[in-house]
């Protein structure tokens, strides 16, 4: 399948950036890319000799720049800054190192940004440092989140947001006109195709992915996200930090995107996300990967995507309910309240190893509740 004409540039590039790295699969890689291996090697190749110059028709300008004077070096500053305003020093420096300029140092890049009067002192006072816990490698973990919604003359755009713990990596970045689940769904069921399924997602307790009135529970789209296998988590309310990468990312995304600016329809965010989430990637520096680019650190999962759902299974030991109406099922003679999306799903009722009496219930590999039949039951009304 050819490339697809929109994106062209971002998908040769993001397929090289892939492929390059160690124990790539490269086969594997022209496959979720939709490309032939010829077509694959052909970029690689051009890539090896010529750089990203190779990947596209533009100006042969040499990437290092021996005999650049103090003034060029300065103008190429103020450049990049125009070019990624809200970039500081750290990322500026970096950025231009991987151009190939002389090193600076972000302290002498600041002192020319102040000296431009490209830095504000509120935003430079007010900018501090995230520190996180990373899983340890790509795909062990996927945060997942809309980063609310802002009006477009053609209806509200709701960007969803999808990005690697690992690598920062971004998944998906798309111009929703809502939140609704088949559209997380439709846009979700694309990532997977194109990356592979990651082992868990993690997601904050609102609709779709959750359960507002009753935290915890299993809306529809978590029990697709199950019946693939994946493992999913949820933030505590009010606790916006589990997902803080991607809270970060947001943060990114309003400085660097949506501040000061308005779309004419959901295509136009939807073509302004594309062209800065492939600056994101793979040009501007990571202050937490030590200045690399999220690129660089991320592998497409060994995880296909099945394009049917596999059937449920559970062990033999373990007693097998179907779940009625409003979410309920029964087990010795008493009811237990499950979640309303389960309704004809079938669930696992599995004896604790260690304590009679105590059940834990499971729909595939996800643990729901704890029951204790030591307890004496409410009397029924």
């Amino acid at each position: 399948m050819p490339w697809n004409a929109k994106d062209t540039m971002n998908l040769r590039e993001e397929f090289v950036l892939l492929a390059r790295q160690e124990g790539a699969n490269r086969r594997a890689l022209c496959r979720h890319f939709g490309i032939s291996p010829q077509t694959g090697y052909k970029w690689l190749a051009r890539y090896e000799e010529e750089g990203p110059p190779g990947l596209q028709e533009r100006s042969r300008r040499p990437l290092s720049h021996p005999r650049l004077t103090a003034a060029e070096l300065e103008s190429a500053v103020v450049d990049l800054r125009t070019q990624h305003p809200a970039w500081g020093g750290r990322k500026l420096s970096r950025r231009l190192q991987d151009l190939g300029m002389p090193l600076l140092a972000p302290s002498t890049v600041t002192r020319i940004l102040h000296r431009h009067q490209l830095i504000d002192p509120q935003r430079s006072e007010a900018a501090t440092p995230w520190q996180r816990f990373e899983h340890a490698g790509p795909n062990d973990l996927w945060q997942m989140d809309f980063k609310g919604h802002f009006p477009t003359n053609g209806g509200s755009c709701h960007p969803l947001t999808v990005l690697d713990d690992h690598s920062r990596f971004n998944l998906a970045l798309r111009a929703c006109a809502e939140q609704r689940k088949r559209t997380v769904q439709t846009h979700l069921a694309e990532v997977f195709r194109h990356y592979g399924l990651p082992v868990r997602i993690n997601t904050d307790n609102g609709a779709p992915w959750g359960t507002p009135r009753q935290p915890g529970q299993l809306s529809e789209l978590a029990i697709w996200l199950i019946r693939l296998g994946i493992r999913i988590g949820f933030s505590r309310p009010r606790h916006p930090q589990t997902n803080g990468k991607d809270e970060r990312f947001h943060r990114s995304l309003k400085a660097e995107v949506l501040n000061g600016r308005s779309f004419d329809s959901l295509a136009h965010a939807q073509q302004a996300f594309d062209q800065w989430r492939q600056v994101y990637n793979q040009q501007r520096p990571h202050e937490a990967l030590q200045g690399a680019t999220p690129i660089t650190r991320y592998q497409i999962s060994p995880r296909a995507f099945p394009e049917q759902l596999p059937a449920i299974e559970y062990g033999p030991d373990d007693t097998i309910v179907t779940v009625k109406s409003l979410g309920m099922i029964r087990f010795q003679n008493r009811p237990f309240k499950l979640a309303n999306a389960l309704r004809g799903q079938p669930v696992a009722i599995r004896p604790s190893p260690d304590t009679d009496g105590l059940f834990d219930i499971y729909f595939a590999h996800h643990k729901m509740m704890r029951i204790d039949l030591r307890e004496t039951p409410s009397p029924t009304p």
